[in-house]
């Protein structure tokens, strides 16, 4: 992490432990943090704790906001704040255009809102740079639950990983160094054909419904409902379902539980499972985003 960031105004507004072990890794490279939504934080040496997001915004030169990004009304999460974060238009409109707005997922409202009112809204979650470094922790914490759901070891298990994308490969990778018959399922040529390289039974999508069978542990990366009502007839009534895209998944997760098929929606497992680093990547990736983006060159402290 070479960026500096010294002199630079970041506001950190809501979010979870992630931020809590980001916080001072930003202050090391000089940030100056003022926070809002960790009233209930244990205390953050260094940081301005303010009460609302538009006293932030007033006194930053960038916005940090969870990687969860904000439900469908615009409320932002916030484990250790007293009182409601929401990131609406009016808070919008409080927004220098010469600020940059970091969020991991943004609805497609508050896109819109931003390209109005010229606020640049950076989306995070689907850099190359974060989500292959979040693929770890996200990859282990799925294990981990396909674990505690089964019976069964990875072991030895037929395990498919539904999607090769970022996440999907380290999945494949690590369930097979575990043991795991892993079959990778997709559908580009390119990908199949690294799948049977990495030693993995590579199945294209289009052929799922005949393989898919087989499976004991069922993972999906895939933000798309690939898990229909359809497909899930021809799962085992056994087989276990870890879904990990984003909300609101890839699994018909209703129809799953009336067949008696255990169905896990697990978004955001970084902040869940590995906290610590989780939040020492967000602080090894934002430092040259921010400097990237920022159109003030010189930020000085106006407090």
């Amino acid at each position: 992490m070479s960026a500096g960031l010294t002199g630079i105004r970041v506001a950190v507004i809501g979010g979870d432990d992630r931020e809590i072990y980001m916080i001072p890794e930003l202050q090391k490279l000089g940030a100056y943090i003022v926070g809002v939504g960790f009233e209930k934080a244990p205390p953050i040496q260094g940081v301005t704790l303010l009460s609302s997001p538009l006293e932030a915004v007033e006194k930053a030169d960038v916005l940090l906001f969870p990687m969860y990004g904000t439900d469908e009304r615009g409320d932002v999460k916030a484990k250790y704040s007293d009182t409601p974060i929401v990131l609406n238009k009016e808070l919008l409109k409080a927004v220098s255009p010469k600020v940059p707005l970091f969020i991991g997922w943004a609805r497609p409202a508050l896109k819109s809102a931003a390209e109005m009112l010229g606020i640049q809204i950076v989306e995070t979650a689907n850099l190359d740079q974060l989500a292959i470094l979040n693929s770890i922790p996200s990859a282990e914490g799925a294990i981990q639950m396909a674990m505690e759901a089964s019976p069964i070891t990875i072991h030895g298990s037929e395990s498919f990983v539904l999607g090769l994308g970022r996440c999907g490969w380290t999945l494949a990778r690590t369930l097979k160094g575990m043991g795991a018959h892993v079959t990778g399922v997709a559908r580009k040529a390119a990908d199949l054909a690294r799948a049977l390289e990495m030693g993995l039974e590579a199945v294209h999508f289009a052929d799922l419904d005949e393989k898919i069978g087989k499976a004991e542990l069922i993972f999906n990366t895939v933000p798309h409902l690939i898990l229909d009502k359809v497909m899930l007839e021809q799962v085992n009534q056994e087989a276990v379902i870890i879904d990990i895209a984003s909300l609101p998944g890839g699994t018909d997760f209703e129809y799953a539980k009336a067949k008696g098929i255990k169905a896990m929606l697990a978004p955001g497992l970084p902040g869940k499972v590995a906290p610590k680093a989780a939040g020492k990547i967000l602080a090894q990736v934002y430092p040259q985003l921010i400097l990237r983006h920022l159109t003030t060159k010189n930020a000085s402290l106006k407090f």
